[in-house]
């Protein structure tokens, strides 16, 4: 009986840290990542691709082979991947509604091309995505937040 009860308890704590890392509620999800004296400019930048299905249908393409963001990002991009290694945070849950609203696809592209401050997010652009690319990828990533209900 012993034995049950410290599964349970380890299960709820793995559960609880793996929600809170990952969710709305973490304060750390709404810090901005890109600079502050670069910020209202890459706000301005806008994906040059309309979001058609077949532009996402590159993007998820992309996503998942290539760019190896499934890795991390996981296939429902819900930020539960595998991860070896992870040092920090888990990574972003790109079904957040909430972060999902917080981002413009400018901040995405600046993260994509310099990485994420306070992360283990690296650059992808230009050594494993090219911009067409990335900004196809971001395209897939917003289609999870408006699956959602």
């Amino acid at each position: 009986m012993k034995y049950f009860f410290r599964l349970f308890v380890s299960l709820c704590c793995t559960i609880f840290v793996f929600s809170a890392g990952a969710g709305a509620g973490d304060k750390e999800v709404l810090k901005p990542r890109v600079p502050a004296n670069q910020i209202e400019e890459v706000r301005t930048w806008k994906n040059p691709f309309p979001s058609t299905p077949q532009n996402i249908e590159k993007g998820q393409k992309v996503f998942h082979s290539k760019g190896f963001c499934v890795t991390c990002h996981g296939q429902d991009g819900k930020g539960l991947g595998n991860i070896p290694g992870l040092r920090g945070k888990l990574p972003r849950n790109f079904t957040d509604t909430t972060w999902q609203a917080a981002r413009t696809d400018g901040e995405l592209f600046w993260i994509l091309k310099n990485g994420s401050p306070g992360t283990d997010m690296a650059s992808f652009i230009p050594l494993v995505l090219t911009e067409e690319e990335a900004w196809h990828v971001l395209l897939y990533v917003r289609s999870f937040g408006q699956s959602q209900n």
